[in-house]
């Protein structure tokens, strides 16, 4: 943890945003101090802040309004003990700040309540369609606990920019997008064969196969339209072209939007050949679209020798060497790199880590947080490693180590178990995001 100096100095300049905020340019800490209007029980702070931490609660306010009124040394002790409280409800293994991080074996958990933003999410995208415009604080807001699957699709299409808020220009706008989109493979996608593309598109032909879910990826018309979706974006993007781990980020987007169409209990299983041409012609344009709008916000991982996910990695490296020095020192004696498993932590953005059905989940936050996809991912990748500490601490060969690292044990997990990582991501954000000493000691 910082020292007692560079906390006290945190907390004077802190900016940090908090589940939902507005963005840099709307919302603002007050630059003069603000006097404090005291929360006098923990009970009472921490049904403020129930919703930025847990799922399954029916209170209405975020940690936003909590931090307006309680001192930041309050804030972040009381965090940690709204996530201890919460593990224990659910029978969770006990997170503490510091290495102190214990494993215990879990019974099996009831079904989790649905996030408390569900209800008034649904009831805000629905409204937002007899209204002039959405109103987007909210939504961010809403979204932060988890999106309900009805008003996901318009939800994601909303956050991720690709719809505008006002709900009049929507149908024109995604005509004209879509219209855009097909002219696109129209004038580009004859040319995959010319010889200055051949490599890449054959690239694209060889990584989609080895994608997963292989019952979703090696449906043809699926296989068709992910081929045609990466060859136009590499065309268009030169900068960068196609690299391997973009092929990943098609999926969430594609199945979340054609989950709208057709019923599906599992989303590894969605079946696309009872859907109509035409809409499986707009889901493409629309996949396309919001794919670009979050690889413009992550264009450095992938130009020429990946500058964006090298520094990440070290980033990484050294917030966990700060957040959990003992797991730090015991990968470094057993020479374990953190290129060697977090690389792909950062390509895939932990697609290959976690179900599709968490990533989806996991997604729901990364576009509701101002920079999810970069700046809070990085937590999310701490938060997620410093989760095995007990498994890596036991581990004392460095090919089982790796091979651990390479194949964690997340099979089964669900929403849940999101939730909680989002939360722990989040009070390390909290705590070190704008620590001056936060990458040095």
């Amino acid at each position: 943890m910082a020292s007692d100096g560079a906390r006290k100095q945190f907390w004077k300049r802190s900016n940090s945003k908090l589940p939902g905020s507005l963005p840099k340019s709307t919302a603002k800490m007050p630059t003069t101090p603000v006097k404090a209007k005291r929360v006098s029980t923990f009970q009472e702070f921490e049904s403020n802040t129930s919703d930025a931490w847990d799922a399954g609660e029916d209170d209405d306010e975020l940690l936003a309004m909590a931090a307006e009124s309680l001192n930041s040394e309050v804030v972040m002790e009381t965090a940690n003990r709204v996530l201890r409280n919460h593990s224990q409800r659910q029978g969770r293994p006990t997170l503490q700040e510091g290495p102190e991080l214990q494993q215990k074996p879990r019974p099996e958990a009831e079904p989790p309540s649905p996030p408390s933003g569900d209800l008034r999410l649904v009831k805000s995208v629905s409204e937002s369609h007899s209204h002039t415009s959405c109103p987007a604080e909210e939504l961010r807001k809403l979204s932060w606990s988890g999106i309900p699957k009805p008003v996901r699709p318009m939800t994601w299409k909303l956050l991720s920019g690709y719809l505008p808020a006002n709900v009049d220009r929507r149908p024109a706008t995604l005509q004209r997008k879509q219209k855009e989109y097909f002219a696109f493979i129209e004038h580009y996608y004859d040319s995959r064969n010319d010889e200055v593309h051949q490599d890449t598109y054959r690239q694209i032909h060889i990584d989609i196969p080895r994608m997963s879910p292989e019952a979703l990826i090696l449906q043809p018309k699926v296989t068709e339209i992910f081929e045609r979706i990466l060859f136009i974006w590499a065309i268009r993007h030169p900068a960068s072209g196609y690299v391997q781990g973009i092929n990943d980020l098609v999926t969430p987007f594609f199945v979340v939007f054609i989950c709208e169409y057709i019923e599906a209990e599992e989303v590894d299983t969605v079946d696309v050949s009872g859907v109509p041409a035409e809409v499986l012609r707009n889901i493409e344009a629309d996949t396309y679209w919001c794919m670009s709008k979050l690889l413009d916000g992550i264009q450095d991982n992938y130009t020429f020798a990946q500058p964006g996910i090298q520094m990440k990695v070290k980033m990484l490296e050294e917030l966990v060497s700060r957040i959990d020095e003992q797991v730090h020192r015991h990968l470094d004696q057993h020479e374990v790199r953190y290129l060697q498993f977090a690389f792909r932590w950062m390509n895939n953005l932990l697609m290959r880590e976690v179900p599709l059905r968490c990533t989806i989940r996991l997604w729901d936050t990364y576009q509701s947080e101002p920079e999810g996809f970069s700046h809070f991912h990085l937590y999310v990748c701490a938060a997620f490693l410093v989760r095995w500490r007990k498994e890596i601490l036991e581990e004392k060969d460095f090919q089982e180590l790796l091979l651990f690292l390479q194949n964690l044990p997340t099979a089964h997990w669900g929403d849940e178990d999101i939730s909680l990582l989002l939360a722990e991501a989040y009070r390390l954000k909290f705590a070190f995001a704008d620590a001056p000493n936060h990458y040095k000691k």
